[in-house]
């Protein structure tokens, strides 16, 4: 099985993560934060890793410093459980609607990170999520995973479009992760 365990504390956070990338879904999350609960739940459901994510942060101040530490958190726990990545297909790409919204994403797991994110978004929030923070999170995952995320979404309603986004996300990573062979897919022959 390949896992990832992170911790991390701070003045600001206290997160304890566990990623199984090998998993069928199974979670245990509690960020504080509603909508963010609801969007892991709907990633590792649809990616098929089970995630056990407990996260308590500074709250009183806004929701940033958690999205910011659980991005870390879990794109460290993502590299840690693809190790040399050898076999792993490492490119994987999705197309997602929900309703009236339509997310694509495509990535590549080989070791450079990269965000590149075309998404507006009509509201300030949606629940208590900032939707400044859809671009920080996956900025900041892709960062610590060391992983080159191209995404783009459009619609009308913002709780489509980062729920569709974030599905896209999750195919896209569960299509790179799978093991297909015995080698690293570079010519270099390391990530």
């Amino acid at each position: 099985m390949r896992t990832g365990k992170i911790s991390r504390k701070t003045k600001e956070t206290d997160i304890q993560l566990e990623l199984n990338i090998d998993g069928t879904g199974v979670t245990d999350i509690s960020t504080g934060i509603g909508f963010f609960d609801h969007m892991l739940n709907s990633f590792t459901k649809h990616a098929e890793f089970d995630l056990k994510l407990h996260a308590e942060g500074d709250l009183f101040v806004d929701e940033h410093h958690l999205i910011e530490d659980i991005g870390i958190v879990l794109g460290k726990a993502l590299a840690e459980a693809l190790g040399d990545m050898a076999g792993t297909a490492r490119f994987g790409e999705s197309r997602i609607p929900m309703d009236e919204a339509l997310a694509d994403v495509a990535l590549d797991i080989g070791g450079r990170s990269y965000l590149v994110l075309k998404a507006d978004f009509a509201t300030p929030q949606v629940g208590q999520f900032n939707t400044q923070l859809v671009k920080h999170f996956f900025e900041t995952l892709a960062s610590n995973a060391r992983i080159t995320i191209h995404a783009s979404v459009y619609g009308e309603n913002d709780h489509h479009k980062i729920e569709s986004l974030f599905k896209a996300f999750a195919y896209a990573l569960k299509r790179a992760v799978k093991i297909e062979g015995k080698g690293v897919k570079s010519t270099k022959g390391t990530f």
